[in-house]
């Protein structure tokens, strides 16, 4: 029988403020939650930063770590991101042998996955790839024969699909205690 996916994905809106990215991930840290990816960055509005974390969690602790990440003054709104429907993407950066016996091999390979070379050198070539973990986990399957000498990758980020936005007049509503 196969184990029960727990891995959920959160899209969460905080003031851009020093710590607050701390004070979160504290939090998941105090409930013994393995983070499988974290990602933070500036959103449209200079005074909104959004972290997309990727937890490992059955769904009532997931909800008890959420009501606490809302009681935080600086988070704004949080959001679980479903995978139908929402876009989630991870960029990849992966240096892969590649000499003269080889490159030819390994850009078919890079093609096929619709990555993008960019550096080469004479041993190696350094290839960049976008897309849903899977994809990349299959594109890192590929290159392995070859040899993989390094790999980068980072956390999931993740919007909702269609016109709504999450932050759709949320900062003026919670400014005014609204």
């Amino acid at each position: 029988m196969a184990k029960p996916n727990h891995r959920h994905t959160l899209s969460v809106l905080v003031e851009n403020k020093p710590g607050v990215l701390t004070r979160v991930a504290a939090l998941f840290a105090r409930r013994a939650f393995n983070i499988h990816s974290l990602a933070v960055g500036p959103t449209e509005n200079d005074a909104i930063s959004r972290i997309t974390v990727v937890v490992d969690a059955e769904r009532l602790p997931l909800e008890q770590v959420t009501k606490q990440l809302n009681k935080l003054i600086n988070v704004i709104k949080i959001v679980e991101l479903d995978e139908v429907e929402s876009v989630q993407r991870e960029l990849l950066l992966v240096k892969v042998k590649a000499d003269n016996r080889s490159r030819t091999a390994v850009l078919q390979v890079v093609e096929l996955f619709r990555a993008h070379v960019v550096d080469v050198s004479p041993e190696a070539v350094i290839v960049e790839a976008t897309g849903a973990s899977q994809k990349l986990e299959a594109l890192l399957t590929a290159l392995e024969p070859y040899g993989i000498k390094e790999i980068v990758q980072s956390g999931s980020v993740g919007i909702a699909r269609g016109a709504k936005s999450l932050a759709d007049r949320t900062y003026e509503r919670n400014r005014r205690g609204n």
